[in-house]
């Protein structure tokens, strides 16, 4: 599922930045998915809470695989894109959003109810580096597709690809867990999942670091813009700029997968967020490919290790009743981040120029790590985890 999401998300930016030549509709890419995926991940967690999670995911892919489908269809009719232009695009975001609030909440908690609490940060490793593995795999292998076959294959690819995601997933052996009659109303189940966050002060304050850092800091959205007129590297380019950070996380999650636990967990986040900042601002400035695509894999290295503490932060010290809404509840945080962050992204380019919105948001990012290593004390104190 990753690899096709990830040769998808390249070659529809491309697509769409092809078409309006503007930054602030690859924002609008963030702002189509964010928009369905804030708005329905808390009912989303309910669900996850209350029906068989895996059918709730598996049901979410067969949603996602239709979602490809369309892409393709759009790229065999012919006239299609330069009739309708890039809103075809945005609807079939709109409805993968939607589908993408109900797979992530039953997903992870599918995987926390299924893998012993004492392995779970082990457990989350190793799954982040399968996950990166991919996230390496995808925008490469989309990048190669689009410029030396053409979008339509790349579509092909991405289709076959979620046929199998969705195939495998449903064949997990699973034995849904006895639920019992809810005793709460649909509001109150959804409050206890916001509550036992807001309750949990370092799951809180790690959540809320991750949100605004990625937020103001993020850069993949503007990939497009350095990789055409910056960097001059063209899709094949821009399929290595998507991967460089998953191919650092991937070297990192092996490393964390293989190490103990760390002891000063708190600090270590602080530090991890502080050097993705860094990272973004050098890339902003950087006017060489090799040095970018450099700067972008350590940020990804620092990015693995503050998800990998947040994760298990949450999977952790969360009941495994509320592990669905929780879930959601992160999901929120992350998407708000990176959808909405995407937006941002575009928003400030059209104002700013694309390198000055890409500085300045890895050094709001560096403001936000301090003021959270400020305010917070019991996060910077944080010892061991898991």
């Amino acid at each position: 599922m990753t690899v096709g999401a990830q040769i998808q998300g390249v070659v529809v930016s491309w697509q769409i930045y092809d078409i309006t030549h503007d930054p602030l509709s690859l924002g609008l890419i963030g702002l189509a998915e964010a928009f369905p995926f804030i708005g329905l991940s808390l009912y989303a967690g309910h669900v996850a809470d209350r029906l068989n999670r895996r059918r709730v995911a598996v049901a979410s892919l067969i949603v996602m695989l239709i979602c490809s489908v369309s892409l393709l269809a759009f790229n065999l009719v012919p006239g299609f894109l330069n009739r309708f232009g890039a809103w075809p695009f945005y609807s079939v975001i709109f409805v993968s959003g939607v589908a993408r609030s109900f797979l992530q909440p039953s997903r992870n908690a599918l995987g926390a109810e299924i893998v012993p609490r004492p392995l779970y940060p082990n457990a989350v490793a190793w799954r982040s580096s399968t996950w990166q593995s991919a996230a390496v795999a995808g925008p490469a292998l989309g990048g190669l597709l689009y410029g030396f076959t053409s979008a339509t294959f790349a579509y092909l690819v991405d289709v076959l690809l979620m046929v199998v995601a969705v195939i495998t997933f449903a064949v997990i052996a699973y034995e849904g867990r006895a639920v019992t009659p809810p005793v709460e109303s649909i509001t109150e189940s959804l409050k206890s999942g916001l509550r036992f966050v807001w309750r949990e002060s370092v799951l809180l304050s790690a959540l809320t670091l991750d949100l605004f850092s990625v937020l103001l800091g993020g850069a993949e959205a503007l990939l497009p813009v350095f990789a055409d007129r910056i960097l001059h590297v063209g899709p094949e380019g821009l399929g290595i700029l998507r991967a460089a950070p998953a191919a650092g996380a991937v070297l990192m999650s092996v490393y964390l997968a293989h190490r103990r636990p760390f002891e000063q967990a708190g600090r270590t986040m602080l530090w991890a967020v502080a050097t993705f900042a860094l990272c973004i601002v050098g890339f902003g400035l950087s006017r060489s490919f090799a040095a970018s695509i450099v700067l972008l894999a350590i940020s990804g290295m620092a990015d693995n290790v503050s998800v990998l503490i947040r994760s298990t932060l949450v999977q952790t010290l969360t009941p495994e009743h509320l592990l669905g809404r929780v879930s959601s509840v992160n999901s929120i945080f992350v998407g708000s981040s990176n959808e909405i962050g995407a937006f941002e992204s575009g928003v400030t380019a059209r104002l700013l120029g694309t390198v000055p919105a890409v500085v300045l948001g890895g050094i709001a990012s560096l403001l936000v790590v301090g003021v959270i290593g400020v305010k917070v004390p019991r996060l910077r104190r944080l010892g061991r985890i898991g």
